[in-house]
């Protein structure tokens, strides 16, 4: 067994004296306010939080994992069990010095909706409750004294009554090493719409992004993307898709979670980005989160804008009847282009007449399209996708003119034409 020589024991004491009034002086409390990914992060931006540490508390069992709050979560709403669930929360660690645990609560109630009851966002179930748990009279009272102030500010902006469960803390868990500053090791991860925007009490009032003018939108359908502005995925949305829009839809985005004025949300906006598509100034079907997966994306908005014979030619790699479709007959200058995306596909001057019954194109444009093996019907072929969206375009022969030798058959009623400014 190795030894601590005498004359070092001293200095190690020494150095480690100054963090003990330090540690000492901190005070915890333990805050649900959803997914606790975000909490952890909004809570540890206050300046004098020295730690915020994601775990359960608050639910009947003594030990719990996230699987288990999970598992139970499912049998509560499936009606086979009536135990009382974790939340999941943060342990906020705090200097008294530095900051008060009113400025503490201010941070929590202004950074998540505690109107929402069993759910805070996207996410649902009593596990994402919001929550105070108290470890002594005094954290109770100012709970209950901040729940009451930010009650009237909410009251005051049309939000109805907080639902946070105010107890003692009991039954804590420290959450599993990976949920541990996860925002941190995950920087692209879940985007909230970043609590009510309503100050507490004597706060600056938080500026409220304005919603869209409606006279300035198309009102037989428009696409809004709703964002916030700390959210990377709102920002990959942006680049990867918004960057090269040419679809017919138009579009528009807003850092407002407020339709325009005249017009209807089916329900509340729960996570950014969420891509809502408006007919008649009603909303008629959105898409909440984005994750790099494009094709995804033009699927769903293809579905809402194609007829159903166009929807069973993209996704089921359906044919058309020959000498049944669009744009057989088509020979002004212009271009073919994709009809979710409005990507260019082939232009007219590629296209010639080969009998078939489907328009026949001997060059796609450059970058285009995809292609792939088809082996369906029985049959040894080569199938065409849009390289944008991903839908079928039909497939490709080693029977065509000079100079390529290629006839893309393609489906015509899959292409939507442009014809060039005259």
């Amino acid at each position: 067994m190795s030894m601590i020589r005498p004359t070092i024991l001293p200095a190690l004491l020494l150095a480690l004296l100054p963090l003990a009034p330090a540690l000492a002086a901190s005070e915890s409390i333990v805050l649900g306010m959803g997914c606790f990914w975000g909490a952890e992060r909004r809570m540890s931006e206050i300046p004098g939080v020295l730690d915020v540490e994601s775990g359960y508390a608050g639910g009947d069992a003594e030990r719990v994992g996230y699987r288990d709050v999970l598992s139970l979560e499912r049998q509560i709403r499936g009606g086979r069990s009536d135990a009382r669930n974790h939340a999941e929360v943060v342990k906020v660690t705090f200097d008294p010095a530095r900051v008060s645990l009113e400025r503490v609560l201010i941070g929590f109630w202004e950074n998540h909706d505690p109107t929402q009851g069993d759910r805070q966002g996207n996410d649902i179930g009593s596990n994402y409750r919001s929550a105070i748990y108290w470890t002594d009279a005094d954290q109770r009272a100012v709970a209950i004294e901040t729940r009451d102030a930010y009650q009237q500010a909410l009251s005051a902006a049309g939000y109805g009554p907080i639902t946070t469960e105010i107890a003692p803390l009991s039954n804590y868990n420290r959450a599993e090493t990976y949920h541990q500053d996860y925002l941190t090791k995950n920087p692209d991860g879940y985007c909230g719409l970043g609590g009510t925007r309503v100050a507490y009490p004597g706060e600056p009032a938080k500026p409220r992004p304005q919603p869209l003018a409606a006279d300035a939108l198309d009102r037989d359908r428009q696409l809004i993307v709703f964002e916030a502005e700390d959210c990377p995925y709102c920002k990959a949305f942006r680049t990867e898709v918004l960057a090269h829009w040419s679809s017919d839809v138009p579009v528009v985005t807003t850092f407002s979670s407020e339709p325009p004025s005249g017009w209807t949300l089916a329900k509340t906006l729960f996570a950014t980005p969420t891509m809502v598509l408006f007919e008649d100034g009603r909303e008629v079907a959105r898409y909440t989160g984005y994750q790099g997966d494009k094709e995804r994306f033009w699927k769903w908005l293809g579905f809402q804008i194609l007829t159903p014979e166009q929807q069973k030619i993209a996704f089921e790699q359906g044919t058309e009847r020959a000498f049944t479709g669009s744009h057989l007959d088509e020979k002004r200058p212009g271009v073919f282009v994709d009809p979710i995306t409005g990507a260019p596909l082939f232009r007219s001057d590629a296209k010639f007449d080969s009998g078939t019954g489907w328009p026949s194109f001997f060059n796609p444009v450059e970058g285009a399209i995809t292609l792939q093996e088809d082996r369906s019907h029985g049959m040894r072929r080569i199938e065409v996708r849009s390289a944008s969206s991903g839908i079928h375009l039909g497939h490709v022969f080693n029977d065509g003119p000079p100079p390529t030798g290629k006839r893309y058959c393609i489906n015509g009623n899959v292409l939507t034409f442009v014809p060039d400014p005259e």
